[in-house]
């Protein structure tokens, strides 16, 4: 049957995309700066750097909330949940689906953030100490949990089926599609919006991350700073943003004539057991999501035509994913397209899987793969074809998108042409 997938299960479209990214709002926008090259990474506006060894991030500097929600709301909403609202938003009205009460009970929503409210956390914390507790906003619970972005978006669309959120953080976004649309696989919902939100661009985050010394500290070149693979590579840089996608039920997008841009086949997901932050460093719990993906999908490794590489710019991650790949893939590893997108948009941390699906579907869509930019030195232990600077026209049939997070969570999509 057209509508079902192995073991009879419902087959699931990919049907709206939703972008707020630190490179462009709107999946057009989007895509054109991933064709383009364009970073997104600038010293940091939001507040003053001075004091950090990092001093520089990809923000999103043209975003208003109030374009997408009533001034109220807006002030009773972390900037991760505005994030998560916009994209949203720009993913229903890209797959031109109309949420009423005829089917609202049937379509669900499952967003996730790495970290949440650090906005919220860190105002309502300095209110505390300056003023007291009795200054500290009632609304400062719900604004920073992080489950606040799936329940806000389910109160503005009006959805009422099956609605939660995904924690595991630089995985979340991956993990939240997955489960997803295994809901509507299992017959709990014909529509989930889903993906992941993040705006953790706060000193504190900040702070934490340099302490760590995994940040990059190119604060002279930020637009050069990310550089997955690349030999010069010294650590991540922090983005912002939201990448939210319109999931349905084969059946359906094909009965109301949707636009299907791929179909989500394969989840895959495992835990390193390894460390709280670094991999895994034979990439063994990588190669068991992956390898789960592709069966899940039921695509033979031959067959995958783009790797959208979780790609940090780390020293580890970069060299332990290469690896992985390469003990999957074996002797195709070095045909297939590997690219990072973060090289432009900076890490999402939790919305990272959910952007970078998107320029997945967006690959199939258009023929063509990103580029990873600022690669100019190779590095003997990433011998991959990285599609160093400049995108590529390619026929892309089967894509995968990698997540990976702190505490060794790895979560794998695979998408594949309709």
């Amino acid at each position: 049957m057209p509508g079902t997938g192995p073991a009879g299960r419902r087959r699931v479209a990919v049907t709206g995309l939703g972008v707020v990214s630190p490179i462009g709002t709107g999946k057009d926008a989007f895509w054109n700066a991933l064709m383009e090259g364009r970073s997104g990474v600038r010293r940091i506006a939001s507040f003053d750097p001075g004091a950090f060894t990092c001093q520089i991030a990809a923000e999103v500097t043209d975003f208003d909330p109030a374009a997408y929600l009533d001034r109220k709301e807006v002030r009773r909403n972390d900037r991760f949940v505005h994030l998560a609202i916009a994209a949203t938003r720009l993913a229903l009205e890209d797959a031109g689906f109309a949420i009423s009460a005829a089917n609202r009970d049937r379509v669900g929503v499952v967003i996730g953030s790495g970290i949440g409210g650090a906005h919220t956390w860190e105002e309502q914390h300095q209110i505390l100490r300056e003023r007291g507790p009795d200054r500290v906003s009632p609304f400062f619970a719900p604004m920073m949990i992080i489950n606040m972005a799936s329940g806000a978006v389910s109160m503005q669309v009006g959805a009422r089926g099956p609605n939660f959120s995904v924690v595991s953080a630089c995985a979340t976004g991956g993990h939240a599609v997955g489960e997803a649309a295994r809901i509507i696989q299992h017959g709990d919902a014909d529509a989930m919006i889903c993906g992941g939100s993040e705006a953790a661009i706060t000193p504190l985050s900040l702070a934490g991350f340099c302490s760590m010394k995994a940040l990059s500290t190119r604060n002279e070149a930020p637009a050069r700073a990310c550089r997955p693979f690349d030999a010069g590579r010294d650590g991540f840089v922090m983005g912002e943003g939201a990448g939210i996608v319109l999931l349905e039920a084969w059946d359906q997008a094909e009965r109301r004539g949707a636009r299907i841009y791929a179909e989500l086949a394969g989840y895959g997901m495992s835990a390193d057991a390894y460390h709280i932050t670094q991999p895994d460093p034979e990439g063994d719990g990588a190669v068991l999501a992956i390898r789960t993906a592709l069966a899940d999908a039921g695509v033979d490794p031959s067959e995958v035509d783009y790797v959208n590489a979780h790609g940090t710019s780390t020293p580890y991650n970069d060299k332990f994913e290469t690896l992985a790949l390469k003990r999957v893939f074996g002797g195709d590893a070095k045909r297939i397209p590997v690219s990072s997108t973060k090289s432009m948009t900076g890490h999402l941390l939790g919305a990272a899987g959910g952007i970078e699906l998107i320029a997945c579907a967006l690959a199939i869509d258009r023929k063509r793969v990103p580029p990873t930019i600022n690669y100019e030195v190779p590095d003997p232990d990433c011998d991959l074809d990285y599609v160093p600077n400049a995108p590529r026209p390619a026929a892309v049939h089967v894509a995968m998108s990698n997540a990976f997070g702190f505490g060794g969570h790895n979560a794998i999509l695979v998408v594949r042409r309709p």
